[in-house]
Order: structure tokens, then sequence, then C-alpha cells
């Protein structure tokens, strides 16, 4: 691959990545909940469901969803809808919370489940396997191994993806001590749950 188209893809990636959503609003509560180390459970939940949804939408599925609207809508409700009950259950703990220290080793709060919180919640919104099917072919030149083209944008992707991730987990890292003081704590849990739910309301909103 050229080194200027390269360069371009990654800038590019940088700063579409950088922008705050769900993925990297539920890595930064992990971290600030449970301190960034196990946060990394989130971190690879999240990355694996962007690596399985760049990879079917080279696979064509980008294309069919465009073909077909009402595909699209059905999984975008879909995913709007888990927002919403991950922000109402988030909101509701707040009720329940007595600071961050409360039972930090439950099975809601294992690896296992943190991994597939964060899977369920990169994986909530088609719009990614759009944005792959409309971004990658804009850097691959048709007449070099697609293959390695391919690869290339994807170890680029996550590289960047990943530091990002851990850039917002040192925040919300940071944030830990505070949050064990149960009103901050609660106001925290209000204010993700919140934003879960608009997350969830505005993709819901949404047209194709």
């Amino acid at each position: 691959m050229n080194p200027h188209t390269w360069l371009l893809y990654a800038l590019t990636v940088a700063v579409v990545s950088a922008i705050p959503g769900p993925n990297m609003l539920l890595v930064m509560s992990h971290s600030a909940r449970h301190g960034w180390r196990r946060s990394t459970a989130t971190m690879a939940g999240c990355l694996s469901a962007l690596l399985v949804m760049i990879s079917i939408s080279a696979a064509g599925l980008g294309l069919l969803l465009q073909a077909w609207p009402r595909l699209f809508d059905t999984l975008r409700l879909l995913g709007a809808a888990y927002l919403v009950y991950l922000g109402v259950r988030t909101w509701r703990s707040a009720a329940h919370t007595d600071g961050w220290n409360d039972a930090p080793d439950d099975a809601r709060h294992s690896p296992a489940a943190l991994y597939r919180n964060g899977f369920l919640v990169a994986s909530s919104n088609p719009k990614a396997i759009l944005f792959a099917a409309a971004l990658l072919p804009q850097f691959m030149n048709p007449q070099a191994n697609w293959l390695v083209q391919f690869a290339q944008l994807v170890l680029t992707f996550a590289a960047i993806e990943v530091s990002w991730y851990f850039i917002y987990a040192a925040s919300g890292d940071r944030l830990g001590a505070l949050l064990r003081r149960a009103g901050v704590a609660r106001a925290f849990h209000r204010a993700t749950g919140g934003i879960f739910i608009a997350f969830g309301a505005a993709m819901a909103a949404l047209r194709n």
C-alpha cells in the first residue's frame, strides 16, 4: 500500500475512533468501575465485534443492507433497543449503589460478562458495516493483492481503536477514587445510563 494512502487512512480512522460513542463510554465506565486492567475484557469485546463487522462488510453484507432497507432498519432498531435497555439498567442501578465498592466480583462483573457487554454494545450499530463498506474500498488498490491490503487496513484500524480504548480507560480509571463516594457513584450511574438511552433513541430516530 502506498505510504501516503495508508497515512490518510490512519488519520481518518484516528479521528472517527476518537469521537465519543457507546463503545468509548462503556470502556470508560467499566474502567472507572473495575479499573483499567479488568476493563481490557470490555475492550476485547468491543474490538472483536468491530472486527467481525468489518469482515462481514468485506464479504458484501454492506451492499445487502443498502439493498434491503428493512433488514437494516430491523438490525438498527434491535441495536437501539439494547442500548436503551443497558441505559435503563444502569440508571436503575444507581438507586442500589453505595459506591464503587459494592459487589465488585459477582458474575455480572466477571471478565466473560464484561467481554459480552462490550461485544453487544459494539455490535449494536449496523452502520459500522456500512461505514466499513464505504471506507475500505477508498483506500484499496484494485490492482494489488486484496487480502494483503485488507489485512493492513484492519490491523491499522485495530491498533488505533485499541489506543483510544486505553486513553478512555485511563480517564475512567482516574474517576475511580471519586466514584467510591455513594453520591458521586449514583450521579455517574444516572449520567451514563442517560447517555446510553440517548444513544439508543438517536439510533432509533435515524433514517437509512
